[in-house]
């Protein structure tokens, strides 16, 4: 049957039209294509950037974990090595075609006719397009018609609208690698540790090679690359010479492809940045991560900051130490200028981050505690404290301080007892105060506590509590504004304000906050402790503190200039003890270090006093041995708190009672205790053990090591003492060689009068044998409750 011409020609003409319809069914949705600027402004790093607030980079944090992107990455910013590596394999005509290279598009069909296995035809184009749009998106199958056709038409769209070197550009960027890696700048930082700039050409054939087989075995990576630098030895004017060494490049792929570590060239506060978007998405939970944040620190400083404290903890390495932290906050904003989780290398937990930590703060928990004594007009900061032992019953036993040096000074002022950080006057100070009390003043203050004030006692005293170095060093900051604590802040403030017009009133008195300020700042005052050429002792004006937690897990530095304050903390985050590490050897470094930098160019001058203060000369009366209890001199006082003369009595130098002030200081509003009667003191009573002693005995200690000390004031010659209504022994002392139980200590003269008598407990088995104890077994002492000692 013949088919009429004019028939003919309509069924082209029909077919014609069919495939134009189709193309343009295809082609439709690559008109919605976006434009070069707009894939570049959406694109998003898998990091945040935090920069500082001069716009300074500062830290990288990864915030998408399905694939990690690093920066966009302009072509010119890309090796010339790569781009000709890349083009020579994937695109040799990519500057020739239109977007479909038609000429490998009919070698690809006729290889496929013959089974011959030919270059695939998809150029950089055509494979942008699909990285542009999920539907002509390469599936596990292959693309079908449709999608090719679809993909050949975006890319002609590509090359009408973009110029080539944007094309080049975002398919750099945005081409999946090798694993998660997405984009050129992932892959040569990650695999080669370097930016996309210094890809050399081995560096770059391997690169070119993974764009065809992603996750290959790194023999195929290897050949693939091999072949690529051949072509690329033998293409004219390609700049490799005689690169291709297979063996080495074999050995060279390998090692490349197992690097996973993603370093930046930039990141100097990884906790600081941490904790910034922490507190940015709980705030915005349902925003995504941010590309940039700029924070509050100042890069140098925070460089140096580090530094010094990774300097110092080099320093003592020989003295089981390796980790630390450290923070500087602004005194009027409460911005975050520094922020030093920890040593980094030097630090088996890196990390963890210890401006958080919870850790013991030692006595720099005593500024606040005294401050609250002078607020509530107990003490001024002439008033006389007894240091020398003191042993207070608790509800779980005897509580008994004890000084760094496990020495007493006697009598001491205030200031003297806070700036040369003595235990025992502190303890007696918190026990005017109460631990409650001295707890809900610290919650006041911004320091959390995780307990009542009850749970702690009387150790409060000396920071047997756990707080956070960003927690106690903002407290401080609260000192040094006057008592008006304020939140922290990790992003720069909009406008500083002076502490005295921002909300909130103090929350401690600002004259009991400045006395303990000049108390901190006074050379001399530190002196017993420290000495006149201490590392505190800066050449500006700084108010500081130290701190060292039981056993020497923990050492502190805490302390504020006119602008800034400063906290360091040194240990171990495994909580394991330090050695040898005091209060000027541990953190003081850092912290004298890091307010230095601070104040190389600035001052820092002395707080003008408030108005209400008074300013008193006093002295002092004479001690036991005839000199004067402390040096006279000009001290500051609380209104109606002041006065010339500080003494004690004869009788309490003798031991029998306690200080008093010589004024009326009842109407002064001082609540000071009252002098013991004279005639009191001449009589005979029992000095040790105390009322309500509660004794553990050692079942590892031998019976005879295990002896309580009775000692007794005034006791007449031929005194005895008597237990259980019992005589177990004569004179004073005395050492008795205790059994379980709870018994009546009696103290009688010669002819059997009781003198005094007072209430202990024993407990614990029976002591072990003497033939079962090690014959070399150490003498240690009789445990008595629990015995706190806080260092400086």
């Amino acid at each position: 049957m013949r088919t009429h011409p004019l028939t003919a020609r309509a069924g082209v003409h029909v077919c014609r039209g069919l495939v134009l319809l189709g193309w343009l069914a295809c082609a439709l949705p690559a008109l919605a294509l976006p434009s070069f600027h707009e894939v570049r402004e959406d694109f998003r790093s898998s990091e945040t950037r935090v920069l500082d607030r001069h716009g300074q980079l500062v830290q990288r944090v990864r915030t998408d974990a399905s694939v990690r992107r690093g920066d966009w990455v302009a072509l010119a910013d890309v090796s010339p090595a790569l781009r000709t590596a890349l083009v020579f394999s994937e695109d040799r005509r990519f500057y020739e075609h239109s977007g479909v290279d038609w000429r490998a598009v009919s070698a690809a069909a006729w290889g496929n006719l013959w089974n011959q296995r030919t270059r695939g035809a998809s150029t950089l184009t055509m494979q942008l397009a699909g990285l542009l749009d999920d539907d002509w998106r390469r599936a596990p199958g292959g693309r079908s018609v449709v999608q090719k056709i679809g993909q050949a038409a975006a890319a002609q769209v590509l090359e009408r609208r973009w110029r080539k070197d944007q094309i080049l550009e975002a398919y750099l960027n945005l081409v999946p690698l090798r694993g998660e890696l997405v984009g050129i700048d992932a892959l040569s930082r990650t695999l080669f540790g370097k930016a996309p700039h210094g890809l050399d050409a081995r560096e770059a054939a391997v690169a070119a090679a993974l764009v065809r087989a992603p996750n290959a075995p790194a023999a195929q990576v290897a050949r693939r690359a091999c072949g690529v630098l051949r072509e690329l030895e033998s293409a004219p004017a390609t700049p490799v010479a005689r690169l291709a060494d297979c063996e080495a490049l074999d050995l060279f792929t390998a090692a490349a492809l197992q690097r996973r570590a993603y370093r930046p060239a930039e990141g100097m506060a990884p906790h600081f940045a941490r904790q910034l978007l922490r507190e940015q998405a709980a705030g915005h939970p349902e925003a995504a991560p941010p590309r940039t944040v700029t924070s509050s620190l100042r890069a140098p400083l925070q460089r140096f900051a580090a530094q010094a404290l990774e300097q110092h903890l080099r320093e003592l390495r020989g003295r089981q130490v390796e980790d630390g932290a450290l923070v500087v906050l602004d005194n009027a904003t409460g911005e975050v200028l520094a922020w030093v989780g920890s040593s980094g290398s030097l630090s088996q937990a890196s990390e963890v981050d210890g401006v958080l930590a919870w850790r013991q703060p030692g006595s720099t928990l005593k500024p606040f505690l005294y401050a609250q004594a002078l607020a509530e007009r107990r003490l001024t900061a002439a008033s006389l404290l007894e240091d020398s032992p003191a042993h207070i019953p608790t509800a779980n036993g005897l509580y008994i301080p004890q000084n760094y040096d496990r020495q007493f000074k006697g009598w001491v002022s205030v200031r003297t007892a806070l700036a040369s950080s003595l235990n025992v006057p502190a303890v007696r100070t918190l026990v005017m105060l109460s631990p409650d009390a001295l707890a809900e003043q610290l919650r006041a203050l911004g320091i959390a506590l995780r307990e009542s004030g009850g749970y702690y006692g009387f150790s409060l005293a000396l920071g047997s509590a756990e707080v956070p170095l960003l927690q106690l060093t903002n407290a401080y900051r609260a000192l040094a504004n006057g008592g008006r604590p304020g939140p922290v802040r990790l992003t720069p403030a909009a406008r500083p304000a002076p502490p005295a017009t921002q909300s909130g009133g103090p929350v401690l008195d600002p004259l009991a906050a400045f006395i303990v300020g000049d108390i901190l700042s006074d050379p001399h005052a530190r002196a017993p402790t420290f000495g006149l050429d201490s590392v505190l002792a800066t050449r500006f004006w700084t108010a500081v503190k130290t701190g060292t937690s039981k056993d020497m897990r923990d050492n502190w530095a805490v302390g504020w200039s006119a602008r800034y304050t400063v906290g360091v903390w040194v240990g171990n985050a495994s909580g394991a003890p330090m050695q040898a590490v005091s209060g000027t050897s541990g953190a003081a470094p850092v912290w004298a270090a890091v307010m230095g930098f601070l104040h190389a160019r600035e001052p820092s001058r002395p707080p003008r006093p408030p108005a209400a203060l008074v300013a008193q000369a006093v002295r002092f009366g004479p001690g036991p041995d005839g000199a004067a209890l402390d040096a006279a001199r000009r001290e500051w006082f609380l209104p109606g708190t002041q006065q010339a003369l500080f003494a004690v009595d004869d009788a309490i130098n003798s031991g029998a009672a306690r200080a008093y002030q010589t004024s009326t200081s009842s109407q002064k509003g001082l609540n000071p205790q009252a002098p013991a009667a004279r005639d009191a003191a001449a009589m005979a009573r029992i000095l040790a053990p105390a009322p309500g002693t509660v004794v553990a005995l050692d079942p590892d200690i031998p019976p005879e090591r295990q002896r309580l000390r009775f000692e007794a004031a005034h006791a007449p010659p031929g005194a005895q003492w008597r237990i259980a209504g019992q005589p177990v022994g004569r004179g004073n002392p005395w050492l008795w060689l205790p059994w379980p139980g709870r018994h009546r200590v009696e103290l009688l003269d010669a002819r059997g009068q009781v003198l005094d008598s007072l209430a202990i407990e024993v407990r614990g088995a029976s002591a072990v044998p003497r033939a079962a104890a090690s014959a070399g077994a150490a003498v240690r002492p009789l445990a008595l409750g629990s015995s706190g000692v806080a260092r400086p």
